[in-house]
């Protein structure tokens, strides 16, 4: 049975259970800042059984898209070295919403894997929680007597609360679980030792492939737990595992999931996968990894120093360097890698098919970048490889961890190199900086709530801000949350017209008043589908009745910019072509930010054409279309322009700007017609990844401000021209003449140098053989330096030169030595430069023959000069 055939049957198999088969959500998180990624089957369903909102099917199943690289559940440093970790992974579920429970749950998962799959009974083991008396929970009776029905009470494992019993996070959701285990391990290994022992062991053929979680209970944030009103089952099954086992493998690399991409990696490498560990590991790697590449880049996360884009950056380069290290990949390889996935994955989830091409030069451009940085590392290394002799042939802690910060080598390619150079790692030192960073990173983000004050538990929030700008609103939660040493409020209102940060577009301010208070409303943001209301203090009477009032005048530049972004949006297709798709947005009163996929700069004739088709369509006061509720299928047969890495629901909501120009899916604000713009201006175009560039601009009074500070700019330059008309043309005039003085400048500079060469040429002091030039000069430029070093090695044979200057108010020290002196005298220009560096408070290094260094200390330069001829000396008498 192969993997597609797997996974349909699963899926089948639930709805024949009358499970409404539902899509995997995007793999990156949106709208719940607990979670950067979907780690687990569960997370996309979080309202349901958080009770934020009602489920609208009792029953559900899918295959989920996961990623386990941070936080909890981080799986990397196992990946590729073990036989079942994974970073992207499918998870198999199959969801009831306060409808079935245990009795169903764990039949139909028996059924499912015994009576369908057709795994051998007597490989299954299963786990229940026996209770923890320290929570006051008793051992799970009611699965235990499910259980034993089904298969014999010597495979009913009893599993203790840290193996059975689950929890969504420090709060939330959670339950007693029950997991089955399958043991693949050959008949003459079972027969020496018995499969439970190894359950939760880390055995890598003994492996727990389904839990079946039954959500009972409330984790609060003082650690207590409080029944959930209602009864939820939440199970997940690993794919690739579940794959493993069916197709008798032991390790899930072995399974067709894999093994397309493993067979590309090998062939391309020129070796033979199972041949060499190392190898072996380095391809396991790079084929788990593009997984999770791929599929976040498709469902819009960018790489990049920052939260979630930094994990995909850092996956990248664990790939990148694996690949480097021990297959000899030199020049980008991930990138094509992305193709096989792609024509694997299309049946299931073909949205990386559709975007190919983008994924694909995203990944090339990361791939260059990085192995430049590698190259740049490596020549780190070789510059302090002396340093580290003297240091007891130890690469010290502070280095290894800048290596690993700035130039993204894990500690241990470190050490490989350092292996290689005939050194050692204070793994200890990195271990103590890299803590040092955690620290900082844990204090910055550091966060502090209560647990939620329910004051009307069965109410749901309803936005109502499309249609107006207040409300009579009551409040229906609220808690205390306090970060970076701040304490702010959130509230839930039963209705608002707030709108929350999404999509882009900013969240609203405003007000919310009632008859014996004013409180100020500071932004708007989204939980999951919670709207939280954040406030700087709490209202007196919360059970008050409140008038919720946005700030009206900045929403109607909210939506006069977002808007405007659609207009935007729809010309630049038209202009660049079909392939151009929303990369990312940002609405605020101010100003729009629009990105996008198109893989070279736009000029400037092509953005005049992109502003003018905008303001046409300003000038036309085309009316908004909006239509709400539309479903999913009718709004994209109306040619609505869904975004790569949304999640959408049933039903949707379609914004038109002209049935022939604009038709998108959105949630945000917009005006009643396009009129309400005013004016339109592209203030900027630019890069902001591979394939992905960035057009901001401003409308209405925004747009006039900004044409009005050109137009005083332009005149500040006709007056200083002292024209009024061809203002380009005296520009041109003044930078010609400028360039003409530049020349005149650089040819005495240049006569100077050439003066300067003489003299220092005639003080060279003879010191045993050799002649010593050790000179503070007066240069305007590191070139200058540079060139006057080379010239004087032209001319004065056995040469040692050390030249101090002080170039744009920094000192900067020289060191040149005639290459008989390299290989005669064993003199090193870049120690000679490290030493002097000291008397300026700086470092340096370079090439044996020449070396640079700066400083933070020009007073030092006279002791530099002082200090080079007792140290020359010292050298050559050796």
């Amino acid at each position: 049975m192969n993997s597609a055939e797997i996974r349909q049957k699963f899926l089948d198999f639930f709805a024949s259970k009358q499970h409404q088969i539902v899509p995997s959500a995007p793999i990156v998180v949106k709208d719940d800042p607990t979670l950067m990624f979907i780690n687990s089957g569960m997370a996309p369903f979080k309202d349901y059984f958080l009770g934020n909102k009602p489920a609208p099917n009792k029953r559900v199943t899918d295959t989920q898209k996961c990623l386990r690289v941070s936080g909890k559940h981080n799986d990397l440093e196992e990946v590729g070295y073990d036989t079942y970790h994974h970073t992207m992974f499918e998870m198999l579920g199959n969801w009831s919403f306060g409808d079935y429970f245990k009795k169903d749950a764990l039949e139909w998962s028996w059924e499912l894997l015994t009576e369908v799959y057709k795994l051998p009974k007597d490989r299954l083991y299963v786990s229940v929680f026996q209770g923890d008396d320290s929570e006051n929970l008793p051992m799970d009776q009611d699965a235990f007597n499910i259980w034993k029905g089904m298969l014999p009470e010597d495979r009913i494992l009893m599993g203790s609360k840290k193996d059975n019993f689950w929890e969504m996070g420090d709060t939330g959701p959670c339950g007693p679980c029950s997991e089955i285990h399958v043991d693949l391990r050959t008949e003459e290994e079972r027969a020496q030792v018995d499969g439970k022992s190894l359950v939760n062991n880390d055995h890598p053929q003994v492996v727990e492939i389904w839990n079946n979680v039954f959500m009972e209970f409330n984790r609060l944030a003082d650690g207590s737990l409080v029944k959930l009103p209602a009864q939820h089952v939440d199970t997940g099954m690993g794919f690739e595992r579940l794959c493993m086992a069916i197709q008798g493998k032991r390790s899930n690399y072995d399974t067709d999931v894999f093994q397309p991409l493993i067979h590309f990696v090998a062939q391309e490498a020129g070796v033979t996968y199972g041949e060499d560990e190392k190898k072996d590991i380095a391809i396991r790697v790079m084929s788990d990894h593009i997984r999770a590449i791929a599929f976040t880049i498709a469902d819009g996360q960018l790489p990049s120093n920052n939260k979630a884009g930094y994990v995909i950056r850092r996956i990248l380069r664990r790939a990148v360097r694996y690949g480097f290290t021990f297959l000899n990949f030199k020049k980008p390889f991930l990138y094509r890698l992305a193709e096989v996935l792609a024509d694997q994955m299309a049946h299931v989830f073909p949205e990386l098919k559709q975007q190919l091409g983008f994924v694909q030069r995203v990944i090339e451009e990361e791939e260059n970048a990085f192995l430049r940085t590698l190259d740049n590392g490596l020549k780190r290394l070789d510059a302090l490889e002396d340093t580290f002799k003297q240091n007891n042939n130890t690469i010290d802690g502070k280095t290894a961890f800048e290596l690993y910060d700035t130039f993204g080598f894990p500690l241990d390619l470190t050490a490989l190199i350092a292996r290689e150079k005939g050194l050692k790692v204070d793994e200890g030192g990195f271990g103590k900086e890299m803590e040092q960073q955690k620290n900082r990173s844990r204090n910055a983000s550091a966060t502090e709530q209560s647990d939620w004050v329910i004051l009307q538990p069965d109410v749901v929030n309803e936005f109502i801000g499309y249609d107006c700008d207040t409300s009579e609103a009551h409040i229906v939660r609220y808690r205390q949350v306090k970060a970076k040493n701040k304490n702010e409020y959130h509230l839930v209102l039963d209705k608002t017209p707030f709108y929350a940060e999404s999509g882009g577009q900013v969240g609203d301010s405003g007000y919310l008043i009632s008859d014996s208070e004013q409180v100020e409303v500071l932004d708007t943001k989204k939980e999951n589908d919670l709207i939280l209301h954040i406030t700087s203090k709490l209202p007196k009477n919360v059970e008050a009745g409140f008038r919720a009032e946005i700030a009206a005048e900045r929403r109607n530049f909210i939506r006069k910019n977002h808007s405007a972004t659609h207009l935007l949006h729809a010309a630049l297709r038209t202009v660049l072509g079909e392939h151009v798709q929303q990369r990312g947005s940002l609405v605020n009163e101010k100003v729009l930010r629009f990105d996008f996929s198109h893989f070279a700069k736009i000029d400037d004739a092509e953005l005049r054409q992109i502003e003018h088709i905008v303001n046409e369509r300003v000038r036309q006061a085309i009316p908004l279309d909006e239509r709400r509720n539309v479903p999913i299928d009718e709004a994209k047969n109306m040619g609505a322009t869904a975004l790569f890495g949304e999640k959408y629901g049933d039903f949707v909501r379609v914004i038109t700007f002209g049935s022939d120009y604009s038709v998108e899916l959105c949630g945000g604000t917009h005006v009643h017609n396009t009129g309400n713009i005013g004016y339109f201006k592209i203030i900027s175009e630019s890069s902001v990844a591979a394939g992905v560039r960035r057009v901001e601009a401003v409308t209405a009074t925004a747009a006039e401000d900004y044409m009005q500070q050109q137009l005083n700019e332009l005149n500040a330059v006709r007056e200083v021209l002292n024209t009024q008309s061809n203002v380009s043309g005296a520009v041109q005039k003044m930078q010609e003449d400028l360039k003409a003085i530049q020349k005149q400048v650089e040819q005495f500079e240049l006569k100077q140098l050439t003066g300067m060469k003489d003299a220092l040429a005639q003080q060279a002091v003879k010191l045993d053989g050799v002649n010593l030039i050790a000179q503070r000069v007066e240069l305007s430029s590191a070139d200058y330096m540079k060139k006057l070093a080379f010239d004087l090695r032209q001319v004065v044979d056995n040469l040692v030169l050390i030249l101090a200057a002080e170039i744009d108010g920094k000192p900067q020290i020289a060191v040149m030595l005639s290459d008989n002196l390299v290989q005669n005298k064993n003199l090193n220009a870049s120690t000679m430069v490290r030493e002097l560096a000291k008397e300026i408070k700086g470092g340096g290094g370079g090439q044996p023959f020449y070396a640079t260094a700066g400083g933070k200390d020009a007073a030092g330069l006279d002791a530099v000069t002082a200090k080079a001829q007792d140290m020359v000396a010292s050298m050559i008498s050796k």
